[in-house]
């Protein structure tokens, strides 16, 4: 099924946001983490202009390390402060939409 990119937009901020608040994680884990999910549609280009947009915000900060493999350099993102009030804003947001959207769902007949 095809979502679409305005959709998957919104979604992926907080999803993302939501694992960064986990604990500090990188790009290709990230990525991971959203695929064990089941979140649809993820490519690996897709998530870095999400994060890069997330730091500019200031909803999460970045540093970068050495890989614990002996590969190249990742660069690890932690949530601060404004991304936790962001995060919650989001599950709010959520929580609302998600329910008006079941309730609508629930009555509406199965279209042939």
């Amino acid at each position: 099924m095809s979502i679409s990119d305005q959709m998957m937009k919104g979604l992926l901020d907080g999803a993302i946001l939501g694992l960064i608040a986990q604990g500090e994680t990188y790009g290709y884990e990230i990525l991971d983490k959203l695929k064990s999910q089941q979140f649809p549609e993820i490519s690996d280009g897709s998530i870095y202009p999400v994060l890069l947009r997330l730091n500019k915000k200031g909803y999460v900060t970045s540093v970068s390390k050495k890989s614990m493999t002996g590969g190249p350099k990742h660069k690890y993102y932690s949530i601060t402060d404004t991304g936790k009030n962001e995060l919650n804003q989001f599950k709010a947001n959520w929580h609302y939409l998600n329910n008006g959207m079941n309730n609508l769902m629930r009555s509406v007949n199965d279209v042939n």
